[in-house]
This record gives C-alpha cells, sequence and structure tokens, in this order.
C-alpha cells in the first residue's frame, strides 16, 4: 500500500504529455520529412494540450455528476470483557483500511495517553465512554470512519455517544459469559472471582446490553470471516462501502 503524492502526480502528467509530444512530432516527420515542421506542430500541440487540460479538470470540478461525497461513520463494539470486540474490531478496521478507507481504530490501551484516567464507578465509566465518544464524533467530522471497542457496560453513555454521531453502528458482541471466561487470556475473570478486582463488568460490575443494537454477534457461534462479512453486508446495504 502506498500513497501517491501531488509531486508524483504531476510529474505522470507531464511525462505522458512529453512522450505523446514526442509521438506526434515524430508521426508529422515521418509523414513530411521536414523537422522544423514536425518540432513547430509538436510545441504547439504541447501547449494547447496542456492549456486544455487545465480548463478541462477546472471545468469536472465544477460538475458534481457522478460525484459522490464520503459518508464516514462510527462502528462501536460493546459487549463483556473478552466477548472478542477488540479482535472483531481489528479485522474489520484492517478490511476497511484495505479498500483505501482513512480509518481510525480507538481502544482503551491506544487512548489512555490522550484521556484523564477514570475509575470504575457509573458516573466514571460514563464520563470515560463520553469522552471517546467526542473524540468520534471529531473524526467522523473530519470524513474519517472510526471503529471502537469498549466494554461501554451502561446504555445512558452509549445513546450519547449515538446521539453526538451522524452514523452510529452499534455491534453487540453478545458472547456468553461463560464462554468469555474461557476466552480470558489475561485471566481477569479468575481475579474478579477471588477478589483481586472490584467493578469488573461480567462478575460483580452490571452490563446493561444494547436495546436495539444494528448488529448482534456471537463469538462462539460465529468465525472471524464470518462476522466480519456479516458486518462489511451490512455497510453495503446501508450504502456505506461506496
Amino acid at each position: 500500500m502506498f500513497r501517491e503524492t501531488k509531486a508524483r502526480s504531476i510529474l505522470k502528467t507531464f511525462s505522458w504529455r512529453i512522450l505523446a509530444t514526442l509521438t506526434t512530432t515524430l508521426l508529422v516527420y515521418i509523414f513530411t520529412k521536414r523537422i522544423k515542421i514536425a518540432l513547430a506542430i509538436g510545441a504547439v500541440e504541447f501547449a494547447a494540450k496542456i492549456i486544455i487540460y487545465f480548463f478541462h479538470e477546472r471545468l469536472w470540478n465544477k460538475i458534481s455528476f457522478g460525484r459522490k461525497d464520503i459518508m464516514p461513520f462510527v462502528i462501536w463494539f460493546t459487549g463483556l470483557p473478552s466477548s472478542g470486540k477488540a479482535e472483531f474490531a481489528d479485522a474489520v478496521c484492517k478490511t476497511l483500511s484495505e479498500k483505501s478507507f482513512k480509518v481510525e481504530r480507538l481502544h482503551g490501551s491506544k487512548i489512555r495517553g490522550i484521556l484523564p484516567r477514570t475509575g470504575f464507578s457509573k458516573e466514571d465509566r460514563d464520563k470515560h465512554i463520553k469522552r471517546v465518544g467526542l473524540l468520534a464524533n471529531i473524526l467522523e467530522n473530519n470524513k474519517i470512519v472510526v471503529v471502537a471497542s469498549f466494554v461501554s457496560p451502561y446504555q445512558e453513555a452509549r445513546n450519547f455517544v449515538r446521539k453526538i454521531c451522524d452514523n452510529f453502528i452499534e455491534i453487540y458482541m453478545n458472547t456468553p459469559l461463560r464462554e468469555c471466561q474461557k476466552r480470558d487470556k489475561k485471566g481477569l475473570y479468575k481475579k474478579a472471582k477471588e477478589g483481586l478486582l472490584s467493578n469488573f463488568t461480567g462478575i460483580d460490575g452490571p452490563y446493561e446490553p444494547p436495546q436495539n443494537p444494528e448488529l448482534v454477534i456471537d463469538a462462539s457461534r460465529i468465525s472471524l470471516d464470518e462476522g466480519v462479512k456479516k458486518i462489511l453486508d451490512y455497510l453495503d446495504k446501508k450504502d456505506l462501502l461506496r
């Protein structure tokens, strides 16, 4: 993957124009056998085509036909710890990047150095999610697709993010608690059960399931590839992949 700079595009345009002009000059010389006429016609053609191309591009910049605005959106993965949020979000983010979308991935470890640290009370958790939502909204307003994955256990905070974002897609990772515990590589559930962690969502901390999510995925019943396809199919249906 690479991004073509303006300098490279300009150089390619001029190199193609020069090659085309040399071809014209050569053809004129072949038919007339007069080098001065061939060079003169080549020079006139070069200048004329550059001018015509300049105004041609300016004209099409004013024509809206066939032009589609970029429609950014926010994909918000929510669910219990180890429900597959990060795994599915990473895969979706990678796929969208490969489709040349400008994508920003938001998750806990990435924004710890950006947003102030908060506690684990309902008030603190809601405050944190709302801050992340405001960040997602700023990115969306700048034509950037956002893929976020947070436990975000409370409906109120998620509704706040939905309200401020123009295109909010909530994906509820409805993976059963027992399966989440099996998938927990960090052993956080075990620590919570032993009392080493408090207010841990799924053990002694509440989780309010989304009321009307756009998609529901159970990581114990669907593979990663199938889940990503399901999400992309939804985006395509909503005409967000154009």
